[in-house]
């Protein structure tokens, strides 16, 4: 795309006015509920490096009163921009806070902005962000529409190998086969060097200097364009601002760049994608080894104006691998790629979030990817979806070879060569497709309201519901002429159930006929068929009302 193509983007894209430095704007700015104003403003003082020597704010006064502190980023030569975004209907007034309080054109300039009510379809606008659902376990819309997360990884997805054209259609794969949030990195890739040229999007590198004290603003006006296409997808951008692991030298990005450094650097996350419906994830395997996260988490829930999810990518127990974690709002838990046992290690630490006070939404935000290394196939991505939301699990995060490293043939993205797949022969691995297929079917019934049950069945099976409603059990592939179905126990027998066996891989259902409730003093009653063919199954069990 040439620049005069990316320029009519960038002044089509959002609602946009411009106040010049003067008190008030001739006219109110007009935005539907939970969409994103852009406000511009002009310097008449100049600075060798606005972006580190001078700090700007929009104190925007809702309706009702309550104050909000909006970060404001310089977007290149004299512009300032305010990004702001409401579920609350009215006039909304703003007025600017600059550091250097001698500005005058910065400084104290006032203007407002009228919300009214959203007429489209976005979820992501019509019920509004995420946010924890009342239980601690799940996460649900802004509006109370439950939110179940299923999440595709694209960490190096803003970088130029991934091209404008393949990120549109990765993002209208995913939207079709159901992910609602892509969990992608702004900042320090991981298995890369700083400040390699493998960073760069269309723009360039984000910033110049290691330290993040001079930035690129035109690096983050081609990342402006894909975070919102993720929005504009009903995908929310689960936005990582660093790898946290030592590579390059042997110290951590953290460490490299300094915590001021990455403080700057989310501030001018908050301030340009805050107003968008996203979730922070503050780092990738960061914990306390390699250095401050902790410190830069405080600092990035502190200014965060929208109270945006905050979680931490843990290569290990979420709860102790920072021992500071109060400011995060669920656990993610990311340990490796190596097939059954690494299942096994993220059940264990799972259960361990489970148990831990005060209560989150737990879910495993990297394991297997699909294709990792030739292993980690389509049965074991199922394996995981399955048997991790039957246990409690509030989502899932899937990743495939090829596209968390963005790679193209011949430049996989990486060092040292994990994969030689591409982003788009991982794009149609069968394992993101089955995924959505169990989305779609979860979400057919109240399953924000499951709770685990593993006294359903026997062990080596995994079961979930509501008793009374609906169960779900899910029989794991075993031997190849293994025909046995699992065994269910204590069914209500007051309850007339319809039965059937849902094929995880396929999406097609296998009709079991129904059990007839007894009488009240009928025993609890079991349930036990063969499986249709030898593989993994769901098997559920649905009320049928009187």
């Amino acid at each position: 795309m040439n620049m005069k193509h990316l320029l009519f983007w960038v002044l089509s894209v959002a609602l946009v006015f411009t106040i010049s430095p003067v008190a008030m704007a001739a006219e109110s700015l007009r935005v539907e509920t939970r969409r994103v104003a852009e406000v511009n403003l002009h310097s008449s003082t100049s600075y060798p490096n606005p972006f580190a020597e001078i700090e700007l704010d929009a104190i925007v006064t809702q309706p009702d009163g309550n104050q909000l502190r909006v970060p404001m980023f310089w977007a290149g030569g004299d512009q300032w921009c305010l990004r702001y975004a409401s579920n609350t209907l009215g006039i909304h007034t703003f007025r600017t806070e600059c550091s250097d309080t001698a500005n005058t054109s910065l400084h104290h300039a006032e203007g407002s902005i009228e919300v009214a009510a959203y007429t489209g379809t976005n979820p992501l606008y019509r019920h509004g962000p995420i946010r924890v659902a009342e239980d601690q376990r799940h996460f649900e819309h802004a509006d109370g529409a439950p939110f179940l997360w299923l999440a595709d990884t694209w960490w190096k997805g803003l970088c130029k190998r991934l091209t404008w054209e393949g990120f549109q259609e990765l993002t209208a794969d995913r939207k079709a086969k159901g992910f609602n949030a892509v969990q992608i990195v702004c900042g320090p890739y991981p298995d890369e060097n700083m400040m390699e040229a493998r960073w760069e999007n269309e723009g360039g590198k984000p910033y110049e200097t290691k330290d993040f004290s001079v930035v690129n603003p035109e690096y983050f006006t081609y990342a402006d364009r894909r975070i919102e296409h993720l929005v504009d997808a009903s995908i929310v951008p689960v936005i990582v601002g660093g790898w946290g692991r030592p590579q390059g030298g042997g110290k951590s990005t953290l460490m490299q760049v300094g915590l001021e450094g990455f403080k700057r650097h989310w501030r001018n996350i908050v301030a340009r994608y805050g107003a968008y419906p996203t979730v922070w994830m503050v780092g990738g395997e960061a914990k306390d080894a390699y250095g401050p996260w902790s410190d830069l988490a405080a600092y990035l829930d502190e200014i965060d104006p929208y109270d945006r999810l905050i979680c931490y990518h843990a290569p290990g127990h979420p709860r102790t691998a920072l021992q500071n974690n109060s400011m995060f709002d669920f656990d993610m838990i990311a340990i490796g790629h190596d097939g059954m046992e690494t299942i096994n290690r993220t059940f264990d630490l799972m259960r361990a979030s489970f148990e831990a006070t005060p209560r989150r939404p737990a879910l495993c935000g990297e394991a297997c990817y699909e294709g990792h290394m030739q292993s980690n196939y389509q049965a074991i991505q199922r394996h995981m979806f399955w048997s991790f939301m039957l246990s409690g699990a509030a989502g899932h995060t899937y990743g495939a070879a090829g596209i968390w490293h963005a790679s193209v043939e011949g430049d996989p993205g990486i060092t040292p060569i994990y994969d030689w797949t591409t982003w788009q022969e991982g794009m149609n691995y069968p394992g993101s497709k089955q995924l959505g297929l169990g989305k779609k079917l979860l979400e057919q019934y109240p399953w924000s309201r499951f709770e685990p049950h593993p006294e359903w069945v026997e062990e080596g099976s995994f079961a979930a519901g509501i008793p009374g409603e609906v169960r779900f059990i899910y029989l794991p592939r075993r031997n190849i002429y293994n025909w046995s179905g699992p065994a269910v126990k204590d069914l209500d027998p007051n309850v007339d159930w319809h039965v059937y066996y849902f094929d995880p891989a396929t999406g097609r259902k296998f009709d079991q006929g129904t059990i007839k409730a007894g009488n009240e003093t009928a025993q609890p009653v079991e349930f036990q068929k063969d499986v249709p063919s030898p593989q993994d199954w769901v098997l559920v069990f649905e009320r049928i009302e009187p």
